[in-house]
């Protein structure tokens, strides 16, 4: 029954589902773009006052507010951005396996990347760099987000992450660039209803440092879910959730909404089950001190909700998933401190 249950599921885009199950259980790769940069040259950002005073920042931090502590927007430059301009290119941490996010489609011939994710890093590589293509992709899975941020293997990480406080701690984030919220995916016939009692004697999936397990130990703890909800299954990247969901080995997934209606896209048997339980924002993820480089990311972010850009990519990605009239489908206001 299993078997048939995950060749079910891996029809759902036309095969590509189950390449995109693969590629996640394997080990994380290196994608370089364009091939022919060099690979001795690292990210650079600064530290130090500017790093101090944002972690001061996240002290007094509510998850309700931690989108609008981003520093406004500029062009200045400093040494960071100057940095990756002496080098050529920018390094990336990204998915590779997120439909519609961050992935690898090998119906475009070429097998590039692709998605809303990678949109918004072509247009800040444009904006720094005068070039969209001089990007450096790394596949990052969910749990090194924060690690390849601050050892330097990347300038930056664009991988759907929500800014919190807590992270606020550990690296710096641009504006808000996506709205979305924590829900619940699991099969279509399944009797669980949402993030609710429903989720009694359950065994749900969420990834190794997402805000999805921070949601989940919590309310367990608490008393918001019932106690029996088993959340042990962690995975450090999402869509290996969706793949244990296939095999059968958990009753369901909790993930940001925008990612699990990209995964219910995939996959025809799993369906959204209730509404979103939390109000969260995407934003671009720096070093803490590369203070030049959030103000330029801001800067892109703001030329990209005015000129239309985003708008565009919302509607070539996620439209067909999310809707048109969606309160994800509108770029997030900033407010910046």
């Amino acid at each position: 029954m299993r078997a048939r249950r995950l060749r079910a599921g891996l029809k759902g885009w036309g095969g590509v589902g189950a390449m995109a199950a693969v590629c996640a259980l394997a080990l994380t790769f290196v994608l370089l773009l364009p091939r022919t940069q060099p690979h001795g040259a690292g990210p650079v950002a600064g530290g130090g006052r500017a790093a101090q005073g944002t972690q001061s920042k996240a002290d007094n931090c509510r998850d309700s507010r931690a989108h609008n502590l981003s520093l406004s927007p500029s062009g200045a430059g400093g040494r960071t951005v100057s940095a990756i301009r002496s080098r050529g290119y920018l390094t990336v941490g990204v998915d590779q396996n997120s439909y519609r996010w961050g992935y690898r489609n090998p119906n475009n011939g070429s097998g590039a990347l692709e998605g809303f994710d990678i949109d918004l890093v072509h247009r800040i590589a444009e904006d720094i760099l005068g070039d969209p293509d001089k990007v450096q992709f790394k596949a990052i899975p969910t749990n090194e987000r924060i690690p390849a941020i601050r050892s330097g293997r990347v300038d930056m990480v664009v991988r759907t992450m929500t800014i919190t406080c807590d992270r606020l701690k550990q690296v710096a984030f641009s504006a808000p660039y996506f709205l979305t919220g924590q829900q619940v995916l699991a099969p279509k016939t399944s009797d669980i209803t949402g993030y609710d009692g429903s989720l009694a004697g359950k065994k749900v999936c969420s990834a190794t440092g997402s805000t999805a397990y921070d949601h989940l130990a919590a309310d367990t703890k608490d008393g918001t879910l019932p106690a029996s909800t088993d959340i042990a299954t962690t995975v450090p990247n999402q869509l290996d959730c969706l793949v244990r969901l296939q095999l059968g080995e958990v009753d369901a997934v909790v993930t940001d909404g925008a990612l699990a209606a990209s995964q219910a896209a995939q996959d025809p048997t799993v369906a959204l089950k209730g509404a979103s339980f939390t109000k969260e924002f995407y934003g671009v993820a720096m070093k803490l001190g590369a203070d030049d480089l959030v103000r330029q990311v801001n800067r892109t972010l703001e030329n990209y909700r005015k000129d239309g850009g985003w708008k565009t990519s919302y509607g070539t990605w996620l439209s067909a998933t999310l809707g048109k009239d969606s309160p994800s489908a509108t770029a997030p206001t900033p407010s910046y401190r």
